[in-house]
């Protein structure tokens, strides 16, 4: 894919927003009342009106038919995070033609997924789930709770590292006055972490990580019998506690 002018080079100055397709803002509930435990994840629309929340909530209590205690939960849950996102809308943010790693480690029911990958934060057709989606069908991953779980990871991924951006046009602007602050943008969080997009792909780039490279990045897919996954769980719960 062709790089897109909003985010063309380092000098560039933008609005903050994930570098995806759509600007979606990963959600993630994990809600205990009276010992029973309500977890899930999914992407959320910061355009939408504030009273979908409780309508969501709502409906998710009744569907899998939890104690009314959890609506007021799940809709405050929600709009924290919500509220969480909006307070960096309209902030500065720099960056250039450059890619981030994403790392994948996860467990879905019985599969185990570990993965690493480039991702480039100057393509706003990125698409996390069509990613997922090729992924999953690649390595012939057939629960179809897998592709969902792997696009969530990526989002949450790229929340974090749009928010580092705008903490680091911040700190430019204090600590470099005079000079424009995108010069510094290398120098940054994310800039630490990030490699110059087109000494690695030259002037053209896809978020789909073709086959040929597989073996340099060695995915890892893994299906847990019964046993296992019992065991992890009963680990998992130690944890928390």
């Amino acid at each position: 894919m062709k790089s897109h002018s909003a985010w063309g080079t380092s000098k560039n100055l933008v609005k903050f927003r994930i570098p995806t397709s759509d600007n979606l803002v990963p959600i993630r509930l994990d809600i205990e009342i009276d010992g029973q435990r309500f977890r899930d994840a999914f992407t959320w629309n910061p355009s939408d009106p504030d009273s979908e929340v409780v309508v969501f909530a709502k409906r998710t209590v009744k569907d899998l038919k939890l104690p009314p205690a959890f609506v007021t939960q799940i809709a405050q849950s929600i709009q924290t995070q919500l509220t969480e996102f909006r307070s960096y809308e309209g902030q500065d943010m720099y960056t250039g033609e450059r890619v981030v790693p994403i790392k994948l480690d996860l467990r879905v029911n019985h599969t185990i997924i570990k993965d690493h990958f480039l991702w480039e934060l100057n393509n706003f057709e990125s698409d996390p789930e069509e990613f997922a989606r090729i992924f999953c069908k690649d390595m012939g991953i057939e629960d179809p709770e897998v592709g969902p779980a792997i696009a969530i990871a990526i989002r949450e991924q790229l929340y974090e590292i749009a928010v580092q951006s705008v903490t680091s046009a911040k700190e430019s602007r204090i600590s470099k006055k005079g000079r424009r602050a995108g010069e510094f943008f290398s120098a940054s969080k994310t800039g630490g972490n990030a490699v110059d997009l087109v000494k690695l792909f030259g002037n053209k780039s896809s978020v789909i990580r073709k086959r040929k490279e597989w073996d340099a990045y060695e995915p890892l897919v893994d299906l847990l019998s019964n046993e296992e996954v019992d065991a992890l769980k009963a680990r998992e719960e130690r944890n928390i506690r």
